[in-house]
């Protein structure tokens, strides 16, 4: 027990953290709140085959207090918070055990507020809605906006077009070299939009269907997942897993731009300070992988695709701001975002310590009376 203790301070200062057990329904899971200072922690849930509860445990204590950066950041008026349930998602998934954990959501009465994740889907937020409204990015059919991928991956596009603004001094993607790391939904969907501004994309995935379908239906160059980093491109964009950026890839890196949808890019947060030695511009993840989250912050005030939209495409100002920091106070990017969110934490945050009614206001304008 002084090991788990020893962890959550380790990570944090994290405000709740809730050990879930249903032997029956076979569910293990951890949720982490780490800040309600904006408004109430939203995060999606992970599910993950994690070699012991350690492993879990120190995975959402660091996606929790990514998410707060990641909110505050991109102006939302929402924590960060995160849950992991601990399983192989291809095996053991099962209507009992998603149910059993929205009763647990259920019982912290909305000061979290969860959504599908890596190894969870559109599907098992549907079963956690059967016991609690305090889930998001459900099925449109039960009044979800559904699948968040698209517009994550439409937040990235306007993410890179501000990098590329900014380090490249144009506004287009025309003939711009763009090389994708993983084509999950998000790269997919990413692939996509870049190959209709005009840019050229080389791909690589472990899934040699998905390289196939895009050489053909793109003319994407298709390389190894070993030679993707580093390939010559313009922009290099991780859509993968994360710290890809590390002690031995950095050494190998041939972009001008890291730009991509990958959460904890940088293995540790010197690798940023290296990027920026190497004149390689990063736009922090958080910020521009920010879109999913934006995507169900408007669903909880009454769901709009096109609000959903305009609200990803905020993501080029963002970092456009970030870079600006970035460049005035001579410091890399990532201490630029975090900067940034920190002053909104701050600032808000006080705020809502003199008036404590506004949480309860943030509160009652979430979507739970209408299953």
């Amino acid at each position: 027990m002084a090991l788990t203790f020893e962890l959550i301070e380790k990570h944090g200062e994290h405000e709740q953290i809730v050990f879930c057990h249903d032997k029956t329904a076979g569910l293990k899971a951890i949720i982490a709140i780490h800040n309600t200072a904006l408004g109430p922690a939203l995060g999606g849930t992970r599910m993950w085959n994690y070699k012991n509860e350690e492993e879990a445990l120190i995975d959402v204590l660091r996606l929790s207090k990514g998410m707060t950066y990641k909110a505050a950041a991109a102006g939302l008026n929402l924590g960060g918070g995160k849950a992991v349930i601990i399983g192989d998602p291809e095996k053991d998934k099962s209507e009992a055990l998603f149910r059993a954990f929205g009763q647990y959501i259920n019982s912290l009465n909305g000061r979290y507020i969860t959504a599908e994740d890596v190894g969870t889907s559109v599907k098992d937020m549907g079963y956690v809605f059967a016991e609690t409204h305090f889930v998001t990015g459900i099925s449109p059919a039960l009044g979800g906006s559904g699948d968040p991928s698209p517009l994550t991956a439409n937040g990235v596009l306007h993410g890179i077009k501000a990098s590329v603004k900014e380090k490249m001094k144009t506004d287009s993607l025309k003939g711009v070299r763009v090389a994708i790391q993983g084509l999950g939904k998000v790269g997919s969907y990413l692939a996509g939009f870049l190959v209709e501004q005009g840019a050229e994309i080389i791909v690589a995935d472990i899934n040699e269907a998905k390289t196939k379908d895009m050489e053909k239906r793109y003319k994407a160059k298709v390389v190894s997942s070993d030679e993707i980093l580093f390939q010559e491109c313009d922009v290099l964009a991780p859509c993968a897993m994360g710290a890809i950026i590390n002690d031995e890839t950095i050494k190998k890196i041939n972009c001008k731009i890291v730009a991509g949808g990958a959460n904890n890019q940088l293995a540790e947060n010197h690798h940023g300070d290296q990027l920026k030695e190497m004149g390689i511009l990063y736009a922090p993840d958080y910020v521009i992988n920010a879109g999913g989250l934006m995507n169900v912050f408007v669903e909880l005030e009454g769901y709009s695709k096109e609000r959903a939209i305009e609200r990803t495409e905020t993501i080029y100002d963002n970092l456009l701001d970030i870079f600006k920091i970035s460049r005035e106070e001579n410091i890399p990017t990532y201490q630029a975002a975090n900067a940034l969110a920190e002053r909104r934490l701050d600032s808000i945050g006080r705020l809502r310590q003199k008036h404590p009614g506004q949480m309860t206001r943030t509160f009652s304008t979430l979507k739970i009376d209408n299953r």
